[in-house]
C-alpha cells in the first residue's frame, strides 16, 4: 500500500503529540489543542529532576515559562479545561497519535569542532520511532544541521520502527520560527516553512499546520532546503546584529553617537534601497542565534565539502559575525573597568550590580546569556558581583539577590545587561543614594537610560555606541 493510501485510510489528523515542552513545544501544543480541526493534543515531557515539574504545571493549565508571553496563560487554561490538552511522560501514547512533532534543543558541544549535541533530540526521535505506526506523520521542528532530516533522523526513525519513511509514514522538517515574548503571535502569523521527504509528506504536514495559521501561509520546499532556510535566516540576523555592534565600536572609538548615525543611515529610503540597521548591545544570547551559524557551517562542510567555491584562506563571514557578537560582553567588561578607573576605584574588590540575567527584555530565558561571561570575567578580576533579574528563578550556577535595592546597595558600578521594563524607569537619585558613592559608574548595555540625567547626578557614564558621552566631564 502506498503512503498516500495509508494516510487516506487513517483519515484527517485528529490526535497530535508534541515532544518537548519548552519555549516552542508549549505554545505549539496549546494552539493545536485550541483548533477545532483537532480532537486532542498530548505534550510529551520526560519526568526528569530538572524539568519533570512542568508536567503537573501544564496539567493545571499553568505555564512554566516565567517571562511575559501574551495570550499563552489564557490559552493553556482554556485547552486544559476543555480537556483537549494534557501533558504526560508516557511516551507509549505516541502510538495513538496521527501526527507527532519534535521541538527539542540542539546546542553545540564545541563550536570550534562543529560537533552538535543531538543527544536530547536523538532520544526524542527514537521514542517517536519506537511507537511509530503506519500512516503517521512525524515532523522535526528543531533547528538542525542541513542533511539531518534525510540522513540520521530518518535512519533512527526507520531503525526503531522497522518502517520506511516516505513509504510507511510521512516525514517532514518544519522549523520553528518564534521569538521569546511573542510565541503565540509568531506561530500564528509567521509563514511556515514545510519541507517534506516527498510531496505526500509535505501535503500531510501542511494539513497539520494550516489550521493554526492566521496571517501566515505554508511555504513548501524540500527537507534540506527547509533546514538551510532556518539556519540561514538566524545566521543572517546574527550578521546584521554584528554589523550594528561593529559600527557601535567604531563610533565609540571616533567619539560619535551610534544612534545618531543609525537614524541617519535608516533615513535613506526609496525603491531598491534597504538600509535598515539593527541595534547594538551587550551581547547576543538565546538558543538560536548563538549556534545556528555553526549548523549552517557544518551543513556546507558535510553536504558541499568538495563543491563550495569561496576565497581561499578567508574566514567565513558568518563565523566572524558570531565572533563579534561573542566579543560584546568583553567590551562591557572594558567599559566597566574604564568607568571604575575614572572614579578612582580598582576593579579588584569593586562591587558590581549586574542588572539582567535573561538575554532578552522582559523574559526569563537565560540560555547562552551574555551576562554569564561578563560575570565570570569580573569574578576572575577580583570583583564582587550582585545579580538581579525580576523574571529569572534561582538556578544552579547563578546566585540572584532578592530585590533590586539589595543589588544596588553599595555598588561601585551599575551595569545594565537586559532591557527589562523595571530598568527603564530607574530613579537616578534613588540609585545613587543606594550606592552611597559620590561618583558611581553606570554602564548601559541596552541604551535604555538618559546619559545626561545620570551624568548630571554625578554618575560616570559608559554606554555601547556612545562615543559622544563615554569621555564626558565628571559632574561635581
Amino acid at each position: 500500500m502506498t503512503l498516500d493510501a495509508l494516510i487516506k485510510r487513517r483519515g484527517p489528523i485528529k490526535k497530535i503529540g508534541v515532544i518537548g515542552m519548552g519555549y516552542v513545544g508549549i505554545p505549539a501544543a496549546a494552539l493545536f489543542a485550541d483548533s477545532p480541526a483537532f480532537e486532542h493534543v498530548y505534550g510529551f515531557q520526560r519526568d526528569s529532576p530538572s524539568s519533570g515539574y512542568k508536567i503537573a504545571m501544564l496539567n493545571r493549565g499553568e505555564s512554566p515559562l516565567k517571562g511575559e508571553e501574551p495570550g499563552l496563560d489564557e490559552l493553556l487554561k482554556k485547552v486544559v479545561v476543555a480537556k483537549k490538552f494534557a501533558c504526560t511522560s508516557d511516551f507509549s501514547k505516541i502510538a495513538e497519535m496521527d501526527a507527532v512533532t519534535l521541538s527539542i534543543q540542539t546546542p553545540f558541544r564545541n563550536k570550534d569542532d562543529l560537533i552538535p549535541d543531538f543527544s536530547a533530540l536523538n532520544e526524542g526521535i527514537r521514542s517517536a520511532g519506537r511507537n511509530l505506526r503506519p500512516g503517521m506523520l512525524v515532523v522535526l521542528e528543531s533547528t538542525v544541521t542541513p542533511g539531518t532530516t534525510t540522513g540520521p533522523a530518518r535512519a533512527m526513525l526507520e531503525e526503531e520502527s522497522g518502517l520506511v519513511a516516505g513509504v510507511d509514514f510521512a516525514f517532514a522538517h518544519a522549523p520553528e520560527r518564534v521569538m521569546v515574548g511573542r510565541l503565540i503571535r509568531n506561530i500564528r502569523e509567521h509563514d511556515r516553512i514545510v519541507g517534506g521527504l516527498d510531496p505526500v509528506s509535505t501535503a500531510r504536514a501542511t494539513e497539520l499546520y494550516a489550521p493554526v495559521l492566521t496571517a501566515g501561509k505554508v511555504i513548501p520546499m524540500t527537507a534540506t532546503a527547509a533546514e538551510v532556510t532556518k539556519t540561514a535566516e538566524n545566521t543572517f540576523r546574527d550578521l546584521q546584529i554584528a554589523a550594528a555592534n561593529e559600527l557601535a565600536l567604531y563610533c565609540e572609538a571616533m567619539g560619535v553617537n551610534f544612534y545618531d548615525v543609525r537614524a541617519g543611515v535608516d533615513s535613506l529610503k526609496g525603491e531598491g534601497i534597504t538600509r535598515a540597521m539593527l541595534w547594538p548591545g551587550a551581547g547576543v544570547g538565546g538558543h538560536c542565534l548563538t549556534k545556528d551559524t555553526y549548523h549552517l557551517e557544518r551543513g556546507v562542510q558535510q553536504l558541499g565539502k568538495d563543491q563550495l567555491d569561496y576565497p581561499a584562506g578567508e574566514r567565513s563571514l558568518f563565523v566572524l559575525a558570531r565572533t563579534i557578537n561573542d566579543f560584546m560582553p568583553r567590551h562591557m567588561f572594558r567599559l566597566t573597568r574604564e568607568g571604575l578607573a575614572r572614579a578612582g576605584t580598582p576593579l579588584k574588590g569593586a562591587n558590581i550590580a549586574l542588572l539582567g540575567w535573561a538575554f532578552l527584555a522582559n523574559s526569563d530565558d537565560t540560555r547562552n546569556t551574555p551576562s554569564e561571561p561578563y560575570r565570570d570575567d569580573l569574578i576572575a578580576a577580583g570583583a564582587t558581583v550582585a545579580i538581579h533579574d525580576p523574571f529569572v528563578e534561582p538556578a544552579p550556577g547563578v546566585t540572584l539577590t532578592s530585590g533590586l535595592d539589595d543589588t544596588l546597595r553599595g555598588a561601585d558600578a551599575v551595569v545594565v545587561f537586559a532591557g527589562h521594563r523595571q530598568y527603564r524607569s530607574l530613579d537616578v537619585l534613588r540609585v545613587k543614594a543606594l550606592t552611597g558613592k559620590e561618583h558611581p559608574v553606570i554602564v548601559d548595555g541596552r541604551n535604555i537610560i538618559d546619559p545626561d540625567a545620570w551624568i548630571g547626578a554625578g554618575f560616570i557614564y559608559k554606554g555601547i555606541g556612545r562615543g559622544d558621552k563615554n569621555s564626558h566631564p565628571i559632574h561635581e
